[in-house]
């Protein structure tokens, strides 16, 4: 039989995209149009890492896209902040009220604009174009974006120079493979297929992470440390490696710094003594040594859900010293893997254009935006949301509300849904999904670069952030030829690199392909021959550049703010250590509105171990309430061992709207900060539990 014909009058075509969303796989897609409409999201099998396979969230991309809960038009605020009640406006109302708002704003002092943006797309041109533009030509207060990653970006940066890593592609051939820190079953799943592969081929996993993931219950081990306490295993590790002898002389002569220096620090972590500070035992981490050291290949797949504590940034610079110390950079597929953001050289300077600022501006940290919105000085006087759900997912959250509740402050949200954010906003712009933009985009967690063309025109009155900005540029009278820039040119200028793993990167094949691998050798060992990145070219055991930052110059265990030991008062009042990983469905709060996301979760519940739950008359499925000094929820009991004793966990990051009581697990986190990027301390937080209707 022939091919099926087209039916008359259906104008069919495929059209190459790529997923948006805070991810390391950052998917080839393909999108079928029918009459102009999305009728099929696939994976492009093409697209060499990701094989056209898509993770559950985003094969569900069309519900998001077609929703019936979408923002389709502006609307202006007509009940109180937080009601989350709006009228319909025209765009150019819109537009004109906050051009304006601005404009006085402006006039007596920029830094009063804050610019509140994150990860809700991770594409050069509707992340970090335009917006960056607009915002340093008005002067507005600067945003350090650390939410997420930062300290280990800095971590990382001191131990090998900057956020590279090995090829993810090589991770099926590893014969042991550690997986700290990261669930790539909800997060990684096309590093997790490699890992897979690996096991079938023989390779033993081991998983570290104080949560029994989904992942974790699939290796051949999982060793749970109390949260924080990554660092002290890491040296623990070390330990054993340096005084059994097991480390790769001839690597550590020719390609590290300070060796001298860490075999002496290391000798204050016996195993004996790290298990009282990892709550592990002794021999499991002396045998741990003893097999990544003789096991070749050996791979480290690390994740940022294990620097989210006062010493996180240390905690990841001091595990990438593990691979140097045995010598499995020899191997492709051996060594670490945190990011592979920074083999890229995206033209950033063109894309943000520094250059328009006209004065000094302040910086503000979004991991204290509570104390932001309520105390900075000058004070935040306008705030600009988009790419973001920042009541939802930032810390702290009773201040982060209080601040949004300021009748004197300016709020514009730019979503695709009315989000916990908007129920607060002054004016909501209609935001455009990935499957109506133009976009080009890197990934963190392989080397290839993508295209995203747009499939369909924009649903209703919806705008990428490049267009609004553009639009808020002229009513502001910016005059500089950048702001005129098409989204087609931005992508070209993001690809205009100097960096030699750039070459031959042209939007127009770029977007014709879907992706094209960097230019780097199919099967490479970066640092096989040393030639780190580093100030001095070698691994640096012992660094200047911690040193200069204030840090210890060597690896050192850096404990949680929060916890038993290093705050045994506070855990007298609230005994339990805390964590919030995310759900399967969500990614931190996108998704986590849709129906298929919400009937796959179920509803909001904490995980406490057996014995913790009957110490508090707690059963399961009983609703409990988990709070401390700054904050309460409440959510259901899942009685499980997927946690140790010590440990709760509730996944997120659950909508506060479509919670049991208006909140969520960002009720009791913390504002403080990391040793290292200003980073949040999401996993640093000690709370108490009790049976809801409890005397």
């Amino acid at each position: 039989m022939g091919a099926k014909r087209p039916s008359p009058g259906i104008e069919r075509k495929v059209v190459k995209a790529a997923c948006p969303h805070d991810c390391p796989d950052t998917c080839g897609m393909h999108i079928s149009v029918e009459n102009g409409v999305a009728v099929k999201v696939e994976g492009a099998k093409d697209m060499p890492f990701t094989q056209g396979t898509l993770c559950t969230k985003v094969a569900h991309y069309l519900e998001r896209t077609y929703s019936r809960e979408r923002v389709l038009y502006p609307q202006k605020r007509v009940g109180a902040k937080g009601e989350g009640k709006f009228e319909r406006i025209s765009w150019d109302e819109a537009l004109d009220t906050i051009a304006a708002k601005f404009r006085q704003i402006a006039a007596v002092e920029p830094q009063a604009i804050l610019p509140c943006s994150y990860a809700g797309t991770m594409g050069m041109v509707q992340y970090g174009s335009m917006d960056r533009r607009f915002f340093h030509k008005l002067g507005a207060s600067l945003l350090e974006r650390t939410l997420c990653s930062s300290a280990g970006k800095v971590g990382m940066k001191i131990t090998l120079g900057a956020g590279v890593g090995m090829d993810p592609e090589r991770f099926d051939e590893a014969k042991l493979i550690l997986i700290w820190g990261s669930n790539p079953i909800v997060s990684n799943l096309h590093l997790w297929s490699r890992v897979q592969e690996a096991k079938r081929r023989g390779a033993r996993v081991v998983a570290i992470d104080p949560y029994r993931s989904l992942a974790a219950a699939k290796c051949d081990q999982h060793l749970a440390p109390l949260p924080g306490t990554d660092a002290a295993l890491a040296l623990g590790l070390m330990h054993v490696i340096i005084n059994e002898g097991l480390y790769d002389a001839d690597y550590v002569e020719r390609h590290t710094l300070g060796f001298a220096q860490l075999r002496e620090r290391v000798q204050d972590y016996a195993p004996h003594n790290v298990a009282a500070i990892c709550g592990l035992e002794a021999e499991a981490i002396a045998a741990l040594a003893r097999e990544y050291a003789r096991t070749r290949p050996a791979a480290i797949r690390l994740n940022y859900g294990m620097q989210r504590h006062s010493g996180g940034g240390m905690a990841v610079r001091t595990i990438t010293c593990l691979p140097a110390l045995t010598g499995h950079w020899r191997d492709a597929a051996g060594g670490v893997l945190l990011s592979t953001g920074d083999w890229y050289g995206m033209n950033h300077a063109a894309l943000e254009r520094a250059d328009l600022i006209p004065n000094r501006p302040r910086t503000i940290n979004q991991s204290a935006l509570g104390d932001a919105l309520t105390a900075a000085r000058p004070p935040v006087r306008a705030i600009y949301v988009y790419n973001n759900n920042p009541v939802a997912v930032c810390p702290d959250s009773r201040k982060v509300i209080a601040g949004f509740r300021r009748e004197d402050l300016f709020t514009v949200v730019h979503e695709i849904f009315l989000t916990d954010t908007t129920d607060y906003a002054d004016i909501v712009l209609p935001a455009t999904t990935q499957l109506e933009h133009y976009d080009v985009h890197k990934s963190y967690g392989h080397l290839y670069l993508l295209a995203n063309n747009p499939a369909i025109a924009p649903v209703g009155e919806a705008k990428p952030n490049s267009e609004v900005f553009r639009l808020l540029a002229a009513r502001m009278g910016f005059t500089e030829a950048c702001f005129r820039d098409s989204d087609e040119d931005i992508c070209r200028q993001a690809l205009a690199s100097t960096n030699p793993r750039m070459a031959g990167a042209d939007w127009e094949a770029l977007k014709a392909q879907g992706w094209q691998r960097l230019k780097l050798p199919a099967r490479f060992a970066p640092f096989a021959e040393g030639n780190f990145l580093t100030p001095s070219g070698k691994c640096e055991f012992w660094s200047q550049t911690a040193l200069d930052m204030g840090m210890d110059p060597l690896p050192v265990y850096i404990p949680p703010r929060e916890s038993a030991q290093s705050a045994p008062q506070l855990a007298e009042q609230y005994p339990l250590a805390f964590i919030s990983p995310p759900a399967r469905n969500f990614l931190n709060s996108s998704f986590a509105n849709l129906p298929f996301a919400l009937k796959e979760a179920g509803e909001p519940y904490l995980d406490i171990h057996p014995g913790d739950a009957a110490a508090r008359g707690i059963s399961e499925g009983d609703a409990v309430r988990i709070f401390n000094g700054r904050g309460s929820f409440v959510t259901k009991a899942r009685v499980s061992t997927r946690v140790r004793p010590g440990v709760v966990a509730a996944l997120s990051v659950w909508w506060k709207k479509l919670s049991p009581d208006g909140r969520n697990a960002n009720e009791v986190t913390s504002q403080a900060l990391a040793d290292m990027g200003g980073a949040a301390t999401f996993y640093d937080c000690l709370v108490e539990i009790e049976r809801v209707g409890a005397n």
